[in-house]
């Protein structure tokens, strides 16, 4: 990967008497980055950031967030445009090569994520080994990893025909993984992939079909799945993708780095947000209930949080909401489902859109509020969101993965911590204590 940030500044830093200079970086887009690679040498001090949400972990060229405008680009593209007008296989050949594919090459790609969507049939016996109740994303997590049980070839991190072939089954099995997954934890027989039918098709196909009658797959809906998948393909250095490129760094195979992402996304506080959101509709319960809870989220005392609205990094609105708010109406007007739930979700956008305080303090419904709303109504179960989120999000991992493998700069992930322990002691036999 070619280095394209420059040195736009420099930062002066006085600390026991003594000035250091520190370089100040800038790139194509977004605040620049005081460069801090040198202070403990220079210095004798780290850096303290718990979370790291000031510091920047590398320089990348995939995905762009600017949280005050509202903005979401892919390799500069806006999230809106590639949601309306690409597919979700034409953008993840985007993530990974850095340019939308013209006819021959999204052709090809097309064809050879197709040729790897079938598992090796001594995976059947090892989602035997969950039971019955195992969530959807331990199996996820566990046959993802498993994958490298079956694919021995370690030089994905140095030859670039291996990386490829690796990228390539994982985009193609994981939606083969989930449907398993999901097929077991219901009690059904798995369904085959059908190499006829596109991503999202072959996706819906596997999870809703059964042997005994014929499934068709709305076009509207298959069409709102490929959406999905394309509004969480990547966003930037979050917590599942940096703990892919940490799994990376140390030259880690591409199957154990994506099953750690996987394992992080699976946390309430990351991806279990529209998980989430669903409960919170559900304790509501009715329409005529939701004065009460919307007087406790405005309440300071009362620990009652609205999920679904605002967003950490976004501070004005989540551009992904406004695609998935089109695609919840389009649903559920093609399914012409009337439930309480969703009555309820309807009830609060309006108000959550109109109501002073929430439009002060800028609380709009984000992605997670819409996308709640989309999986419930095409028949996922809770437990399966998390798991519809993996799915989409693996491209955006491994083309993190695969740029970290090309960055020169790269180094193995090796954070440091401000010890507040006990200093040296001597240690104290047993009778003695």
């Amino acid at each position: 990967m070619e280095n394209l940030i420059k040195q736009t500044a420099t930062a002066k830093l006085s600390l026991d008497g003594k000035n250091i200079d520190l370089p100040v970086y800038s790139g194509s887009l977004g605040a620049p980055a005081i460069d801090v690679r040198g202070l403990y040498k220079t210095s004798g001090h780290f850096t303290f950031d718990p979370g790291y949400t000031s510091t920047c972990s590398t320089e990348s060229q995939i995905t762009f967030i600017d949280g005050g405008k509202g903005q979401l680009l892919y390799r500069g593209y806006p999230i809106e445009q590639l949601a309306e007008k690409s597919t979700f296989l034409e953008v993840s050949y985007l993530l990974i090569h850095g340019e939308l594919p013209n006819k021959k090459q999204n052709t090809e790609f097309t064809n050879t994520i197709t040729q790897h969507t079938m598992l090796h049939d001594q995976i059947e016996s090892f989602f035997h080994g969950f039971r019955r109740d195992a969530h959807p994303m331990a199996m996820m997590c566990g046959t993802v990893g498993a994958l490298s049980g079956f694919y021995h070839d370690d030089t994905h991190t140095t030859v670039d025909d291996a990386r490829n072939v690796a990228m390539h089954r994982l985009i193609a099995k994981i939606p083969t993984i989930a449907a398993r997954a999901y097929k077991y934890s219901i009690g059904q027989p798995h369904v085959f992939p059908d190499n006829s039918l596109n991503y999202a098709e072959n996706f819906l196909n596997m999870c809703f079909s059964v042997p005994a009658a014929p499934y068709h797959v709305s076009p509207t809906i298959s069409r709102a799945m490929d959406k999905i998948f394309i509004l969480h393909a990547d966003h930037e250095q979050n917590a599942s993708t940096s703990t892919v490129r940490l799994a990376g760094s140390s030259g880690a195979n591409p199957y154990a780095c994506i099953a750690a992402g996987i394992a992080c996304l699976w946390g309430p506080s990351h991806g279990g947000a529209n998980e989430a959101c669903l409960n919170m509709l559900r304790e509501i319960g009715s329409v005529d209930r939701i004065p009460e809870f919307i007087a406790r989220a405005k309440d300071k005392n009362d620990p009652f949080r609205l999920m679904g609205f605002g967003h950490r990094v976004y501070k004005n609105f989540d551009p992904r909401s406004r695609v998935m708010q089109k695609v919840a109406h389009e649903v559920l007007d093609e399914l012409g489902i009337r439930n309480p739930v969703l009555d309820v979700a309807k009830e609060l956008e309006k108000i959550a859109l109109e109501d002073e305080y929430f439009i002060e303090k800028k609380l709009y419904p984000n992605v997670d509020f819409y996308s709640g709303i989309v999986l419930s109504a095409l028949g996922f179960p809770t437990s399966m969101f998390t798991v519809l989120f993996a799915l989409a999000r693996t491209v955006g991992w491994i083309s993190q993965w695969n740029e970290m493998l090309e960055d020169p700069s790269q180094r193995i992930g090796r954070p440091r911590q401000l010890y507040t322990g006990p200093t040296q002691r001597d240690f104290v036999p047993m009778e003695e204590r």
